[in-house]
């Protein structure tokens, strides 16, 4: 389970960092949107404009490896405000179904820009968090309060 500090910096961040690697270990990180529930944090794959979806490295590797590790971080210049929240555990490729569903509901009510995209079809990674490692200033600054719907 995600602890609640570490879930209200998540809600507040809006992009973190996806790290996959492949069977022989090659790293891969990527910036995600993403939205959460209490053990899994989610992640759809959008339409991509240089073709097949299923031919993205971050899925060529999680069905390779699928250990994944995730992490939201928030920098300034201030030091003392500085805090990052690393998930990781088993990640696994969600082509249909209702958990799928729910999480790309989860995801257009977090980013409103998935409202107008055809994602319906396309795969959402579940990376099923096993493990929580926090650090810094976790709590929500004025200034990183969000403008529109949380999850």
């Amino acid at each position: 389970m995600i602890p609640a500090a570490a879930r209200a910096f998540l809600e507040a961040s809006r992009v973190g960092h996806l790290a996959t690697a492949d069977a022989g270990a090659a790293p891969h990180v990527v910036p995600v949107c993403f939205a959460c529930s209490d053990t899994t944090l989610y992640i759809t794959i959008d339409a991509k404009p240089k073709g097949n979806a299923a031919g993205l490295k971050r899925l060529r590797n999680i069905m390779a490896n699928p250990r994944a590790a995730f992490i939201a971080d928030r920098y300034d210049e201030d030091w003392s405000r500085l805090g990052w929240v690393m998930l990781r555990g088993a990640a696994e490729i969600l082509d249909a179904g209702a958990e799928h569903d729910r999480a790309q509901a989860l995801l257009r009510t977090r980013y409103p820009q998935y409202r107008s995209m055809q994602i319906e079809g396309l795969p959402v990674i579940a990376l099923r968090v096993a493990r929580v490692t926090t650090w810094g200033t976790l709590a929500t600054l004025p200034a990183e309060l969000p403008s529109h719907g949380g999850i």
